[in-house]
């Protein structure tokens, strides 16, 4: 993992950002940094992906002030306000030039980069300007569906293609394009680390899918829950909230004290859900797809 340490507003010869630092700051805001904080932990730990992401950072005074995480998506963790830690980090992103898929994160921070890049990395796809971001640290209000359960390997003839059905809807294309095989793996290896959640029916072809979920980011704070969706036909039946009680209780109990999302604010359906469930808006996301 390569790393710059930047000296607002002038860069500093590249160097090694400090990833104890890095945590600490994105400590200040643990559901809104968990994108970045997860992939963070992971490279204290020791399991981050060589010759990939790379981790900017921008110092002032000899601290870190910001940071982003730049591999498939752009992630900036900036603190509110401080627009000339917006400023190098666009700086650094239009010398490095478009390599991701998305810029995504705190809306200031998402939409600040965005402002100062839109006229050399422009026109986007689509910009999502207010995504709820959502957590809930203590007990479903709903009782959980006691058939919702962590997906193993034999699921995945039947969990592959309702990921790529979810994805397919949110986004607008179909993740198998252009390299489906990195796909695939991002849905086996979420099973092989016990972070997909599933219910299961047998349908007049087989299993089938009647819940999904997927914790698609972890830090020590915070479970960023991801991917949720039930089949269009089963929709307004109930298995969403009881599914997400189920999910909640089961994140909350193994994996980290509060659990996340966020979500399109005109998605009113999810929203409903979610609330019911026990979630709370403590913040707002944004989102720039390519």
């Amino acid at each position: 993992m390569a790393g710059w340490r930047i000296d607002a507003p002038t860069r500093r010869a590249p160097g090694s950002v400090d990833l104890a630092d890095a945590a600490r700051l994105c400590a200040e805001d643990p559901v809104g940094s968990v994108l970045a904080a997860a992939r963070i932990e992971a490279a204290l730990a020791g399991r981050a992906r060589r010759g990939g992401p790379q981790l900017w950072g921008v110092e002032r005074g000899g601290e870190l002030v910001a940071v982003a995480w730049a591999g498939a998506n752009l992630v900036p963790v900036v603190r509110p306000g401080d627009e000339q830690a917006l400023d190098v980090l666009a700086e650094t992103a239009l010398n490095h030039g478009r390599r991701c898929s998305s810029i995504v994160g705190p809306a200031e921070a998402v939409l600040g980069v965005w402002q100062r890049i839109e006229p050399h990395w422009g026109p986007a796809r689509e910009v999502r300007a207010d995504q709820p971001s959502m957590v809930i640290d203590g007990p479903p209000a709903r009782d959980p569906d006691p058939q919702v359960r962590l997906g193993t390997p034999a699921d995945l003839p039947a969990l592959m293609p309702a990921c790529v059905a979810m994805f397919t809807e949110e986004v607008g294309y179909s993740p198998l394009e252009g390299s489906p095989g990195s796909y695939e793996a991002r849905v086996r290896g979420l099973v092989d680390e016990g972070r997909s959640y599933v219910r299961m029916a047998h349908g007049p072809s087989g299993p089938e899918v009647l819940f999904k979920a997927e914790l698609g980011a972890v830090s020590s704070a915070v479970a960023q829950v991801q991917g949720v969706w039930v089949p269009p036909e089963h929709r307004s039946s109930g298995l969403a909230t009881a599914g997400m009680a189920a999910v909640v209780g089961h994140a909350l109990a193994t994996v980290a004290p509060r659990v996340s999302l966020y979500v399109n604010d005109y998605n009113a359906p999810a929203l409903r859900v979610y609330r019911k469930v026990g979630f709370r808006q403590v913040g707002t996301y944004a989102t720039v797809l390519f």
